[in-house]
């Protein structure tokens, strides 16, 4: 029965078909926007999470050493900055702290950049895979160094927009060849970032690097946070772990010694020698710095409830965002769904009223009320079907031409499209009801008199 609905259905939509393409195009419109609706909104919320992750909020530094203005009065170890404390395998261990996202070791150096008789100064990072993805860098040019190439300390360098600008302002770098501290680079990628200092980077394999500089440790190594806001759980976990592997809780702890406050050099809660280095998250970087080591204790000592109450305010914001975005999504999708069904409405009451006589004969032969009104309701259901599809079609379209043209990610999720091809089909169902309801409750002795 379904089969013969359906083939009666598509037989009578033919007849009429610029009524038939009008109706659609009613229903299309209104998928269509739901689906760019839904991908606009996808896309917001992607560019407010890629802001927040490149404002630093989930950014954790672990420095070899331990020093600060001011440390000296409280018996705490030097050497931030020339200390060689940390090493590669301290950077995997950290990998498996609960809430740690992405991990990268750090060296770095300043230096000439050469290309033939141009010269260019800025700073040289010797980092691994992951470091574009803690500050969510995007590539303009090529690729990033693989991971082969950081275990093989292969000659490759990233460049910054900066450094392209200034060293290959007419040509395409991807292939040619850097001369930093004597060794020759291979230009593998060009990278894009929001600050214009990072833009002045070269970034090379830490392997690489360690071999110009003829060391095999670790200066900095960069961490980031699954989730805004728990950067400072995160640097608590981390530094009884690297405690542990540095063996300084097994040391006899100097006599004398006071305990200092929110791990930025206190050793650990059960004695030992202070911490031979330093972790702390982006917002104890700037809210420390300058600071007295006690006044920066101080502060660090409060850093884990400053980061929930962060954290707090950010989850508030961006629900309020989105709670905003989904009436607004809701609004347009029910009026574009309305006007695509009233279309739907139209076509069908006037499709009944032509076909007044044929449901008289139908009737007449032993339908049942039943069979025109499934009849009905499946050619109402197949023009919401049909332009559901044809909506989900255009919708793909306007999310990729906004994409291109406008510089904004509006992403289709499966889920978006799977909800607007119900959501066409049941619209098509409900405003196709009642001209099916009426054609199935016409007298069929009146219906064959009608003329």
């Amino acid at each position: 029965m379904w089969k013969t609905s359906l083939r009666i259905a598509i037989k009578a939509l033919k007849v009429n078909k610029l009524r038939t393409g009008l109706a659609l195009l009613g229903m299309t419109i209104g998928v269509a926007a739901v689906l760019t609706m839904f991908a606009l909104g996808t896309g917001a919320q992607q560019s407010v999470s890629s802001d927040v992750k490149s404002a630093g909020t989930t950014l954790i530094t672990v420095r070899a050493g331990n020093f600060t203005r001011g440390g000296e009065e409280s018996n705490i170890a030097s050497g931030l900055g020339t200390a060689s404390t940390l090493t590669p395998d301290d950077a995997e261990a950290i990998r498996a702290v609960p809430g740690v996202a992405h991990v990268s070791p750090v060296n770095r150096m300043r230096g000439w950049v050469e290309v033939g008789a141009q010269r260019n100064y800025g700073e040289v990072y010797g980092t691994g895979t992951d470091y574009p993805k803690i500050y969510d860098w995007t590539l303009e040019k090529g690729r990033f160094f693989r991971k082969g190439e950081v275990e093989d300390a292969d000659p490759v360098a990233i460049i910054g927009t900066s450094v392209r600008d200034a060293l290959f302002p007419d040509t395409n770098p991807i292939g040619e060849t850097i001369a930093i501290h004597g060794q020759q680079l291979k230009i593998k990628g060009v990278f894009s970032a929001t600050s214009e200092d990072q833009s002045k980077m070269v970034i090379v394999p830490f392997t690489t690097l360690q071999k110009m500089l003829g060391i095999n440790y670790l200066q900095v190594i960069m961490v980031s946070s699954e989730e805004a806001g728990a950067a400072s759980t995160v640097a608590a976990a981390i530094t009884p772990l690297l405690r542990g592997r540095h063996h300084l809780d097994a040391a006899p702890k100097p006599a004398g010694e006071s305990l200092g406050l929110g791990g930025l050099q206190s050793p650990g809660m059960g004695g030992g020698t202070p911490d031979d280095f330093t972790v702390k998250t982006q917002a104890s970087e700037a809210l420390t710095k300058g600071l007295n080591t006690s006044v920066a204790a101080f502060v660090l000592a409060n850093m884990p409830q400053m980061d929930q109450v962060n954290l707090q305010e950010m989850s508030g914001t961006l629900s309020r965002a989105g709670q905003t975005m989904s009436a607004l999504l809701a609004a347009i999708a029910t009026i574009s769904l309305l006007v695509g069904g009233i279309g739907i409405m139209n076509i069908m009451l006037v499709s009944v009223t032509e076909r007044t006589r044929e449901i008289g004969i139908r009737r007449a032969v032993g339908a049942r009320s039943r069979d025109v009104l499934m009849q009905f309701l499946v050619e109402a259901g197949a023009l919401g079907v049909v332009g559901g599809i044809c909506g989900i079609a255009v919708g793909f379209l306007a999310a990729l031409t906004i994409t291109y043209t406008l510089d904004w990610q509006a992403s289709v999720s499966f889920g978006a499209v799977v909800l607007a091809f119900g959501v066409a089909a049941a619209t098509g169902i409900f405003f196709g009801f009642y001209p099916a309801h009426r054609a199935s409750k016409l007298n069929p002795i009146d219906a064959l008199r009608f003329e």
